[in-house]
């Protein structure tokens, strides 16, 4: 087993509650997002006997910041799940990568020594808060944005369409890796790593996102949902290839890790499961918008002195089947090791908690294989994108 210096940040526990599919009636739609929250804090705190006194930071990841989502989830969080007044939270958007990059920032806290425990998660509850809620009809660019990039930026699905174009990617090879996500992820347990969750007297323990019976014949039958006249024109070059069954899910849950140093981790008598071995950020073009995990793979490996060789388990979000396909035409990997559970697409994709979500599982599979080393990345609009390597210990 690797040996661990004092300040390295460790990960003790990672959970996630299931996910539910969106949409009014969705498994999770009846619980506030705090709520939901606060629920996996509470039992994050609880699995490891923690006085929730001694946590210095509460790092929470979530876009949709307003109504529900409003009033800085984490903390209202906390203080629901009845911990002490004294810990504070701060939210983070950085897009899809919000708790991943949430996991960064609690890292780099205890790295440098700013803090002993920290934790780290994400939140989402697009039922309730529905995607581009934040923006009430605004124009979020302004005009230099949109001088540069004119006649404008699109959305990420057109984006994932241009990835398509560009990689050269099929219908039948994005239906064909859809179908791949939800098989993959019927065929796994995810039980350790899922806390239930309580609405009302329903306790619920497993998602309901994945579809085993889904075949290439039948997303063959799903409409395009990204295609007008003027983006036709605008992009000759797009097959218009992307659909809601091989796009990630709509969905809601939460989900948090407990980092903390080595050191204290010892003191308390707390097992580590995983260091948190390096991470980067990185932007890329907004236009194609998703292909930035690209280069923060090239930017992770060159820092480190990693070959993917070394690599366990990839995960890379499945925001858009073009996604993870364009990532592995551009790296010399075995496909076996990409998201070997499933992805967003099966699972879903509740924005703020979806890069804690991918942590916690890669944390679990590399468990359960005896694997060392994971990568996880995440494409984010604005055409950004968050790497972590994390070894198991």
């Amino acid at each position: 087993m690797p040996e661990t210096s004092a300040r390295e940040a460790v990960i003790v526990d990672a959970i996630r509650t299931p996910i539910g599919r969106g949409k009014p009636g969705g498994l999770l739609a009846d619980i506030h997002p705090v709520d939901l929250l606060a629920q996996t804090l509470q039992q994050l705190v609880s699995r490891s006997d923690l006085d929730p006194g001694t946590v210095d930071d509460v790092l929470i990841g979530c876009v949709s910041q307003v109504s529900e989502q409003s009033a800085t989830p984490g903390r209202m969080a906390w203080l629901g799940a009845g911990f002490p007044e004294h810990v504070p939270a701060v939210t983070i958007d950085r897009k899809c990568g919000s708790s991943q990059q949430a996991v960064s920032f609690a890292a780099q806290a205890i790295m440098s020594g700013t803090a002993d425990i920290v934790v780290a998660g994400g939140v989402e509850s697009m039922s309730r808060v529905p995607m581009g809620s934040a923006r009430a009809g605004a124009d979020p660019y302004g005009e230099l944005v949109g001088e540069r990039y004119s006649p404008g930026l699109t959305s990420q699905g057109v984006g994932a369409e241009l990835v398509a174009a560009k990689y050269g990617l099929t219908r039948e090879q994005l239906d064909e890796y859809s179908v791949r996500s939800h098989q993959l992820a019927a065929a796994t347990d995810f039980s350790r790593e899922i806390v239930p969750v309580r609405n009302g007297n329903e306790v619920i323990t497993a998602d309901n996102t994945v579809r085993p019976d889904s075949s290439v014949e039948k997303l063959g039958q799903l409409n395009t949902v990204f295609k007008t006249d003027e983006l036709a024109a605008r992009f000759p070059q797009i097959n218009w290839s992307v659909t809601a069954g091989n796009s990630s899910q709509i969905t809601d849950g939460a989900s948090a890790l407990l980092v903390m140093s080595a050191a204290k981790a010892e003191q308390l008598g707390l097992t580590p499961r995983a260091r948190i071995h390096s991470f980067t950020a990185v932007g890329d073009d907004p236009l194609l918008m998703l292909t930035g995990p690209i280069p923060a793979t090239h930017k992770l490996l060159e820092r480190t002195g990693f070959d993917l060789g070394q690599i366990d388990h990839v995960e890379v979000n499945e925001a858009f089947a073009p996604v993870p396909l364009a990532w592995m035409q551009e790296f010399d990997v075995d496909p076996a090791k990409v998201n070997p559970r499933g992805g967003a697409i099966a699972l879903g994709h509740p924005l703020g908690a979806s890069g804690a979500r991918l942590m916690t599982t890669m944390l679990h599979a590399l468990e359960d294989t005896g694997g060392r080393y994971g990568l996880q990345l995440m494409c984010e609009a604005g055409g950004m994108a968050n790497a972590t390597i994390i070894e198991r210990l």
